[in-house]
């Protein structure tokens, strides 16, 4: 059995995952990170978009914004402002998913350049 490292992802409301997991990447504020069991400790913020983890064939997806996650060498806890799964491949919560979605294009400047002048404010 591979090596692996424990995940949480925790929301105001609830704890979203508790699972080991051989590889997880996780949208940084500053771009995607990977991290594999034994990962050097670091705190990063976490940025609107999709958090990826893999346990032996199984792969696993979820929509996540802001917060923080908490890289240790057996442990990664994400404390997310929201945390949704996906079923089957898709996000089963469209709603939270598309308020994640607007959020993030909101937070990026080179978006609202894109925007029409006429257009209302996100």
């Amino acid at each position: 059995m591979a090596e692996t490292i424990q995940l949480e992802i925790v929301t105001p409301e609830r704890l979203v995952v508790s699972e080991p997991a051989e590889y997880i990447e996780i949208p940084g504020e500053t771009g995607y990170l990977g991290v594999l069991p034994g990962h050097a400790p670091l705190i990063t913020e976490l940025a609107p978009g999709e958090l990826t983890y893999r346990n032996g064939n199984q792969t696993k997806r979820l929509a996540v914004a802001w917060g923080f996650a908490e890289v240790l060498q057996t442990k990664v806890t994400i404390l997310a402002e929201a945390a949704e799964k996906a079923l089957a491949g898709k996000i089963h919560n469209a709603p939270a998913v598309a308020g994640i979605l607007a959020a993030y294009v909101a937070s990026k400047d080179d978006f609202a350049t894109l925007r029409p002048a006429d257009a209302p404010e996100a």
